[in-house]
Parts: C-alpha cells; structure tokens; sequence
C-alpha cells in the first residue's frame, strides 16, 4: 500500500525534535506540507524545515507556547494566512516534569505538566475542528504514552495528563465523527529520544527498562511516525 499525503496541510507541535520530527518528516515524505511547532531551540526548527524542502517538501516553523491559548490563536492564524487552513493536527508537545512524589511536589511545576499536556492539546485540537467541522474532514492525532494506563512512580502530573488526554481524544472523537472528522491517539512506550536520554543511556537502568519490554529493545522514533502517518491517512478512514 502506497500511503500519500499529497496537498494536505499538517501541524506537528513540538516538531523539532524526537517523535515530533520524525513524524514531521514522515509526513513530508508522504507529501504533505508540514508546520513545525516549537518553543525551544529554534535552530533545530529551522534546519528540519531546510531538510524537509531539501529533499522537496514544503514546511515553515511557528514559534508558539501551547500552553497558551492566545499563542495556539496565533499559530491558527498563521496557518490560515499561509495555506488557507489545516487537514492534519499532530498534538505532539510535551513534558515528564520534575521528579517528585506526590505529596513533595512543586504545585506550580505539577500544573506547567498539565498545562502543556492536556490543556495544549485542547488548545490546538479546539483550533484545529473549528476549521475541520466546518469543512467537514480533517484528522487530529494526540500522542499520549503508556503511562496513560501504566503507574509511573514520581510522575504524577505526566500519568494524569496522559490519562486526561486519552479520555479527551475518545470525547472528541465522538462529537467530531458526524461531520467526518477524525480523532485518534497513539501512546508509545519506551522509544529512544531525547527527553528520556537519561534512561537508556545509563546501563543499570537500560538494563532495566528492557526486563519489562516484551520485545527486548527500545523503540525508535521513526517507527511512531509510521504508524502516525498511517493513521492520518485515507488508509485509517474508518478509524476514530
């Protein structure tokens, strides 16, 4: 199955890096023009756009927190003004949070996780149907974790986010599926980027983590960003 993506209008939200780019690219490889999100190192921002428009594609790069919702209007507008609306909205900005246990966490730092995590992507989802209902098709992918299911000691405010987002992409689906809008959710579970570098680059707890992966290795990025493309595509229309 040759799976395209041709003239369709995607944003990734924190795009430049980890799973947020490999997803870009993959997008881009499939022919779509893709927006890339971020809010940190602009730099990196900057040269997947160069890359994915080296390799033919087309892309632009909007600075914006999706924390906040009057930078999430902005980002919107900058889409609409640039290509005239959105066909694909990957919610893919994120954070773990400091590590604390419960009852010794920072209030402020629990809340920045919510607010990135569950509070962005329904920032950027609330968006991006506005344009979808309307024109009746348009896809939003939400990248949850395992953890939305899964415990994770010290990460209170990730595990509950990631819970939120889950029930929020079932809810949303729900509503937007009469006007053949779809919702869906992919929730990885150990996959090699930079945000858990930490993890996999020391041996101990390497060794760890692979015990409890039944496959017996890490995830990549770029395999997340298959499944993603797949998902945004006419291959998955009856998925939501």
């Amino acid at each position: 199955m040759n799976i395209r993506l041709d003239g369709k209008r995607a944003l990734v939200t924190g795009g430049n890096s980890g799973i947020g780019k490999a997803i870009a690219l993959g997008l881009a490889e499939a022919g779509a023009r893709v927006a890339i999100n971020y809010i940190a190192h602009p730099e990196a921002a900057q040269a997947l756009k160069e890359q994915i428009e080296h390799d033919g594609g087309e892309a632009l790069t909007i600075e914006a927190d999706v924390s906040d919702l009057h930078g999430v209007a902005g980002m919107f507008t900058t889409l609409d003004s640039s290509w005239g609306g959105i066909d694909i909205l990957v919610n893919n900005a994120g954070i773990d949070g400091e590590r604390a246990e419960g009852w010794e966490a920072d209030p402020a730092s629990w809340k920045k996780v919510i607010d990135i995590n569950l509070l962005g992507a329904f920032y950027c989802a609330r968006e991006a149907l506005r344009r979808m209902v309307p024109q009746k098709s348009g896809v939003v992918l939400n990248v949850t974790s395992v953890h939305e299911e899964i415990a994770w000691s010290g990460y209170s405010a990730y595990t509950a986010s990631k819970a939120a987002v889950s029930m929020l992409t079932k809810t949303l689906a729900q509503e937007a599926a009469p006007y053949g809008v779809r919702l869906l959710a992919v929730a990885p579970g150990a996959i090699k980027t930079p945000i858990n570098r930490s993890v996999w680059s020391d041996p101990q707890s390497r060794k760890d983590l692979l015990e409890k992966i039944p496959l017996g290795r890490i995830g990549e990025p770029e395999e997340i960003a298959r499944m993603a493309v797949a998902l945004v595509s006419d291959a998955a229309s009856y998925v939501t």
